[in-house]
């Protein structure tokens, strides 16, 4: 039986690409930095505040009957963060400031009315 070299050099050199893929990429991804993990974490809660918002928006849109404006308020915007993303406590200025930016960039001003701006 003979045996076929070309067989036996891919299989040599699929074990050696992956001893240097193995190596190789260890060295490739940075260092973890706690400071970069505490500005993903602020960048997180940030987005994940404003997408509560927007949410908070459209269910109150939803709940609003024709021809009365849509009541967003900030205990809302608390109310949807906890439940969706699971936050123990989020603070009143924080669900403020996400529930103005969102506001303004819905362009509510014209169905809705909020508490964020008193």
């Amino acid at each position: 039986m003979r045996y076929d070299p070309g067989g036996l050099l891919f299989a040599a050199l699929g074990l050696v690409l992956v001893a240097v893929g193995c190596v190789w990429r260890g060295r490739v991804l940075r260092p973890l930095s706690v400071k970069r993990a505490e500005e993903a974490a602020v960048r997180d809660r940030s987005r994940n505040l404003r997408r509560a918002a927007d949410m908070a928006i459209a269910e109150a849109r939803r709940r609003a009957t024709r021809g009365e404006p849509a009541i967003v308020t900030v205990a809302d915007v608390t109310r949807v963060a906890c439940r969706h993303y699971g936050y123990a406590a989020v603070g009143r200025e924080e669900a403020t400031a996400a529930l103005r930016r969102r506001f303004e960039d819905a362009d509510c001003w014209r169905d809705c009315m909020t508490d964020a701006f008193g």
